[in-house]
């Protein structure tokens, strides 16, 4: 083997380790995402009477308040920012 044929080797290792073990910026980024999606729909079936969307169990949901209170506000700012709830879910799976 020579010089270039081992450092294109090596190269290619490299990047197939990134690729395999993804420790950092993609994967992460889309767990997050999804993880944020999730609490938001939760949040939308608890307290979306705090948008003007009337829900029945809400008085049953108030005991969850104190729990998750600190990610009402962060939540409330996503929702209201977004044009509509179901557009932004339904874009991750279309075309």
């Amino acid at each position: 083997m020579d010089q270039a044929q081992l450092k294109q080797m090596m190269e290619d290792l490299k990047l197939f380790f990134k690729a395999a073990f993804d420790m950092g910026e993609r994967s992460t980024n889309i767990i997050r995402k999804e993880a944020m999606d999730e609490l938001d729909n939760f949040m939308l079936l608890c307290y979306g009477d705090l948008l003007g969307i009337p829900i029945p169990t809400s008085y049953y949901t108030l005991e969850l308040l104190p729990y998750i209170a600190e990610d009402l506000e962060g939540w409330e700012r996503r929702i209201l920012n977004r044009k509509s709830v179901v557009n932004d879910r339904w874009g991750d799976f279309c075309c």
